[in-house]
């Protein structure tokens, strides 16, 4: 039996945006840190760089295969497994994210945007969607979450793009907006960005920021007010992420924010949230549990 168990590279608390932060209900934060503890194991595996494809599969296998009841080996699927049948939910969501890790171990390019937004069906869209899930809020709230999480995604592409590179010959940025710049996949290679590969980057931050037009919609559009405040807050972080990217080189430049300029964005965020429940009528005014 191949356990799927492995060291994670990182927890809740270094991540771009908050996961199960204090604004989340008591209740549904160990649920929460369920998933994603879930969700960060099948990234580190798909990830590591020392196994071959072959026990990266097994050990992604392992952990669908414990979720499922089928097997005990992956330890972080256990709470899960535990979370889904004490609350009647299906594990759609996490299975959709192994369909993107698995996609990982072997896909190296995304030919343009379509292709990567296709990918964000599987790697982040379920995140948001199981998030809403856990909450009871309705499907049509899918419309907002989605893009809001295919924009995160795409901002830690942007941020991680040299480094995915280097480390596992892995570029999500689409070969097309590349093509377009007239250069391949070699420039992430050097130490900071050439003109053409900052427009390139630029071009790419530009169609995620439209992603949160729609996004930006979330924060009323959900009928748990705290939930409303812990998205602000994620929408709040994606714009002021998308700006600097916009202006900095991933390659040479921090583009990821201080906890101090995340802290201060998490308070404007919240706030910004907080007043627009209060000052405009929403679809879940009328449906307060």
């Amino acid at each position: 039996m191949i356990a799927a168990n492995i060291d994670a590279s990182k927890t809740e608390r270094d991540e771009n945006f908050p996961v199960a932060s204090l604004l989340i209900a008591p209740r549904l934060r160990a649920p929460i840190l369920s998933f994603y503890r879930f969700a960060r194991a099948a990234d580190d595996i798909a990830d590591q760089p020392t196994l071959s494809e072959s026990e990266k599969f097994a050990r992604l296998e392992a952990l669908e295969n414990t979720l499922l009841g089928r097997a005990d080996a992956a330890r972080e699927a256990l709470p899960l497994r535990r979370v889904l049948a004490e609350r009647g939910l299906a594990p759609t969501y996490a299975l959709d994210l192994l369909t993107a890790f698995r996609a990982d171990v072997t896909k190296r390019r995304y030919a343009d945007w379509a292709e990567l937004m296709e990918y964000c069906r599987y790697s982040a869209m379920p995140v948001g969607r199981f998030v809403l899930d856990l909450h009871g809020e309705e499907r049509s709230t899918w419309a907002s979450s989605d893009p809001l999480c295919s924009a995160l995604q795409v901002i830690n592409h942007l941020q991680d793009c040299a480094k995915d590179y280097r480390a596992l010959d892995r570029v999500y940025l689409p070969l097309d907006h590349l093509a377009a710049q007239g250069i391949g996949v070699d420039a992430l290679a050097a130490p900071r960005a050439s003109s053409a590969l900052r427009a390139c980057l630029r071009s790419i931050a530009g169609r995620t920021g439209d992603l949160l037009s729609e996004a930006s919609k979330l924060p009323l559009a959900v009928r748990d007010a705290r939930l409303g405040l812990e998205t602000g807050v994620i929408v709040r972080l994606a714009h002021r992420l998308i700006a600097r990217l916009m202006t900095r080189d991933p390659l040479s430049e921090r583009v990821h924010l201080t906890k101090a300029g995340a802290a201060l964005q998490a308070a404007q965020g919240a706030a910004a949230a907080l007043v627009a429940r209060l000052a405009q009528p929403s679809p879940w005014a009328s449906k307060q549990r």
